[in-house]
């Protein structure tokens, strides 16, 4: 059967919501990142782009790019509130809804064209979500996830697009190969300094040769090049979630040891996290007295991976919890509500040498094991 999959893309959400927020900020360069020169960039405008700012740009460097934008701290609570407001009115609209991250989606119309057009239904989606939020969306209609989010690019800002099935090796030939989703930046270099330019170059390599040349994810590459992208729209559930809990072998009253705990699973959640690059927007905490009585508590917060953030949110919910001064036997961390991203939604929280020292301790982790770098609180024992 021809599918038929719809890519929804929030333009400029950050900047979009603040301008929502402050007329003064349409049609003007907009900067978002942190408040000090050692920040880096969060989102920015197309008006800022066209100075050569972009995201994760140190904020020294944007300033003096463009000195005459709007230079913003940013609101987490304000962006993921926008972000489940868009969730929610797409989910009483279409059948099958994927949320990728904070600001895309993907829709799978497959059958919904026997009763009307795909295209117009888009059409009037996109139109609705903008006239119900104030927040431009772009968007693009093909037969795979692969060539609609291509083309919701070339749709931009605030439009749409259709790739009509049996055209999408011919839309995709001529792009470069950067544009080509999973191919990062040594990728990239690799094959340009093979000569390959464009994703019809790349299409013409045989498969084997990808393979030899970057194991099983050049052969996804290959198929790629040439349009073909089985990967199914996975139903957005807000109950999908990542947690860990530990029964300890006494009963405890130490608050030193159950505040290791805490910050040792907490930890361990966030690095999952990033990991799996994604972000959560709700935390649990779980309590078992000696007694067996449980108890818990759950808090809405901003879509983050950062420890930090985590860390605190925990450290409240435990404080709320813990009132009975009874032993305790197990304590438990749970984040869902969880959407694809990456920790660029923290960067103005936080200065370009934060953001490095979280990158540094992931790839610690990664190559030494999960323990080889951990708090010294985690290193208290009962």
């Amino acid at each position: 059967m021809e599918r038929h999959i719809v890519h929804l893309d929030l333009d400029t959400f950050f900047v979009s919501v603040e301008r929502l927020k402050n007329d003064a900020l349409k049609g003007k360069p907009v900067i978002i990142g942190g408040s000090s020169d050692r920040g880096v960039v969060a989102s920015c405008s197309y008006e800022a782009r066209a100075f050569g700012v972009h995201s994760a740009m140190p904020m020294k460097l944007a300033r003096r790019l463009c000195p005459s934008a709007f230079y913003i701290k940013g609101d987490h609570d304000s962006y993921s509130r926008h972000s489940r407001l868009i969730t929610e009115a797409l989910q009483e609209q279409v059948p099958v809804m994927e949320k990728a991250s904070i600001d895309e989606f993907y829709i799978d119309m497959t059958g919904m064209d026997r009763f009307f057009g795909c295209e117009k239904f888009t059409k009037e989606l996109r139109e609705k979500i903008y006239r119900q939020s104030g927040l431009p969306i772009s968007c693009a209609l093909a037969v795979n996830k692969l060539v609609s989010k291509v083309a919701t690019h070339d749709a931009k800002p605030n439009g749409q697009t259709t790739i009509p099935f049996g055209l999408e090796k011919p839309y995709l030939a001529p792009l470069p190969i950067r544009r080509m989703p999973g191919v990062g930046e040594k990728t990239s270099a690799l094959l340009e300094r093979m000569g390959v330019e464009n994703i019809r170059l790349l299409s013409e390599i045989p498969p084997r040769m990808m393979q030899n040349l970057l194991g099983k994810s050049g052969l996804d590459l290959s198929r790629k090049a040439n349009g073909i992208d089985e990967s199914p729209v996975i139903p957005y559930s807000e109950q999908k979630s990542i947690g860990t809990e530990n029964t300890f072998e006494s009963d405890t009253i130490d608050m030193a040891f159950l505040h290791s705990q805490l910050v040792r699973m907490t930890e361990k959640v966030g690095f999952e996290l990033r990991q799996k690059h994604k972000l959560c927007g709700c935390i649990t905490v779980k309590l078992r007295y000696a007694n067996f009585d449980t108890v818990s508590r759950q808090c809405i917060i901003p879509y983050t991976s950062s420890d930090e953030v985590l860390l605190q949110r925990a450290k409240e919910l435990f404080a709320k919890l813990y009132e009975k001064r009874m032993l305790v036997r197990l304590i438990g961390v749970k984040v869902s509500h969880l959407v694809q991203g990456h920790q660029q939604i923290d960067l103005f929280h936080d200065t370009e040498e934060g953001v490095n020292l979280y990158q540094a301790i992931d790839w610690i982790k990664n190559r030494y094991g999960e323990k080889s770098l951990t708090r010294a609180i985690t290193l208290t024992s009962a």
